[in-house]
């Protein structure tokens, strides 16, 4: 009987299916066919120049083109790859291809991710070592990456687990931690400004080259050691620097403001995160925002991605001032940026960060005549600043900065002096100044900014308006009096005057200059008066490296001790086990084990942390 008398034989429900129809099953053969053969003649190797490392073929690279392709680490917390991964590296394993098929030497490289909070979450949740959870996941993504035939090569894959990884990291690490930004120094591009030794600063320290910050006048070796680490902290590229977290108890680590949610609590688990203070490590990134800006004009990107970038760095020349703040302690400093000191004669108050120094030394009493709105319902500066502490650390930075939120804050007892009119001005803490921008501080002009001018009207505070329309844009300071404020970097400068100023007793006018003429003439009084000077500043902030537990290996951080250098290392500590898997970059203790933790190190590879005292 032929096929076709079968087939008109067979039952009306019963497929018949040609033997050579591609579907999953003749797909997934296909695909483990030639896998195979791409594993086996090493299809996807690269080569390296000499040495063990060759292509399929036993051949070093011998001259060729080179091209490296890398995807983005896949993050080994849970039993498998996500979807949106999933969908990210086939495009880089096309491009390899397209190199590869040119006759380059192509290398396309993957690793794992593989320290983070939710691997100690799960191993604290299942009493399991986060090693065995992490080690089985990244087997099954890798068997999930040779399925879908991207073009790896097997052989040259790592984790962030790994103590050579976490060998070279710390290395990484020693080198920035013992370097500083030099702005006068020529580097290799031959513009200015680079990172040198830590060492060359000591030595300009101590032939007399570099006057000592804080200690204008002594000798360095008049120094204590606490004071010298102190002084060398303020110009290292890695330095310990204190910044407002958001600390979540429950999960025993620091969130990043994506991890937060709109309610305060953990993305993870829903705990209550909380504003803290806390050491942390620093990148001294914003050293290189000018280089950052210049360099891209060296760069072949779309003009529109250049402008975004010039944006995000957001370069901006104004000025330092120096306030003198009246406590019962004594006269202190209150340090202020603004990028228009032009409106110094208009600032009515001044406004600290509720983590700001300065509220160390409010009063205990309120000062006579202080309105009771100003107080907050409180019996006295003390009570109330620690309130408003309390409320603030509840506050995520997003939420403290949100434009459309209601605007808070309360008197703290302390008046700032005017540098240039005299004028005392009352001393506010408000939950939108973050500590970490800035000084933390700011002058308070509400007659040329939108929030200074809300809260102004909210507290009853006086509006100066110190810059006015130009006569021929139509416009009329009239139609903002008693209404909003003038907001406008160009104008003329009105109410700006004085025959004799507090520091220097001399007389200043700015009145009738254009406002970029009199940032110019107000930045050399400043200057000459010793209470401030012209400073450039950056959107761009210092990298405050925040890792969930165990993250910071990835940069092989040594763990911030409790007077702002690193822990030294102790006398009792012993290498762990290679099985321990240090949990988190600020305990030397391993969860599991109890062992106290120092990272292995080989003997070519000095400890990082030996000198970083």
């Amino acid at each position: 009987m032929s096929d076709t008398e079968k087939s008109a034989q067979a039952q009306p429900n019963e497929s018949v299916e040609p033997s050579f129809r591609y579907n999953a099953k003749l797909a997934q053969g296909i695909e483990e066919k030639w896998q195979k053969i791409w594993d086996d003649e090493g299809t996807f190797w690269a080569a390296n120049v000499n040495g063990d490392l060759k292509d399929g073929k036993g051949h070093n690279a011998e001259g060729r083109p080179s091209y490296f392709a890398m995807d983005m680490f896949p993050y080994p917390s849970g039993k498998g790859l996500r979807a949106l991964f999933s969908r990210a590296p086939p495009a880089p394993a096309g491009a390899s291809r397209y190199h590869r098929m040119k006759g380059e030497n192509v290398l396309h490289a993957m690793g794992y991710d593989a320290f983070g909070l939710p691997a100690e979450q799960y191993a604290v949740q299942t009493g399991q070592h986060p090693r065995i959870t992490t080690e089985q996941n990244i087997a099954n993504m890798r068997r999930q990456l040779h399925r879908m035939g991207l073009s790896f090569d097997n052989r040259r894959s790592f984790a962030t687990i790994d103590p050579g990884y976490v060998r070279w990291t710390q290395w990484i690490f020693s080198r920035i931690y013992d370097a500083w930004y030099d702005k006068d120094a020529t580097n290799p591009s031959g513009s200015k400004g680079c990172a040198r030794p830590i060492s060359t600063l000591v030595e300009q320290f101590e032939s007399g080259k570099r006057a000592i910050p804080g200690f204008e006048g002594k000798a360095w070796a008049d120094l204590s050691e606490a004071e010298q680490a102190d002084v060398l902290n303020d110009f290292r590229l890695a330095y310990i620097s204190k910044s407002p977290v958001n600390w979540c108890p429950g999960l025993g680590t620091v969130l990043a403001n994506e991890e937060v949610t709109a309610e305060g609590k953990s993305e993870r688990g829903n705990f209550p995160v909380f504003q803290r203070e806390l050491r942390q490590w620093s990148m001294r990134i914003t050293a290189y925002g000018h280089r950052l800006i210049e360099d891209l004009d060296t760069i072949d990107w779309p003009e529109k991605v250049k402008l975004m970038q010039r944006n995000w760095i957001g370069e901006s020349h104004g000025a330092s001032v120096h306030f003198d703040v009246e406590t019962p302690n004594g006269v202190k400093d209150m340090e202020i940026y603004t990028t228009r000191p032009d409106t110094l004669f208009g600032t009515t108050f001044a406004v600290v960060s509720p983590e700001h120094h300065l509220l160390e030394n409010v009063p205990a009493e309120w000062p006579a005549e202080t309105p009771e709105d100003w107080k907050g319902g409180y019996a006295t500066p003390v009570e109330a600043v620690k309130a408003y502490r309390l409320a603030a650390e509840a506050k995520t930075a997003k939420d403290r900065v949100d434009e459309a939120g209601e605007k808070t804050g309360l008197f703290t007892g302390l008046y700032a002096i005017n540098p240039i009119t005299g004028a005392k001005l009352p001393l506010f803490t408000a939950d939108y100044v973050l500590m970490d921008y800035g000084t933390g501080a700011i002058m308070a002009v509400p007659g040329g900014d939108q929030r200074d001018y809300d809260f102004a009207v909210k507290f009853g505070l006086p509006v100066i308006y110190t810059v006015k329309p130009l006569p021929e844009s139509g416009d009329d300071l009239a139609n903002y009096e008693g209404k909003a404020p003038f907001v406008s970097h160009d104008g003329i400068v009105i109410n700006s005057s004085i025959d004799a100023t507090k520091a220097k007793g001399d007389s200043l006018s700015l009145d009738g200059l254009r406002v970029d003429e009199a940032i110019d003439k107000v930045n050399a009084w400043l200057e000459s008066a010793g209470v401030g000077k012209g400073t450039v500043s950056y959107r761009l902030r210092d990298w405050v490296v925040r890792p969930p537990p165990g993250a910071g290996q990835r940069l092989g951080f040594p763990p911030a001790g409790p007077t702002g250098a690193s822990r030294s290392r102790s006398s009792t500590a012993r290498t762990a086990p290679r099985t321990c898997f240090p949990t988190s970059s600020c305990r030397l203790t391993c969860r599991t084990c109890r062992t106290t933790v120092r990272r292995p190190s080989t003997r070519r590879t000095p400890n990082p942390t030996r000198r970083l005292r």
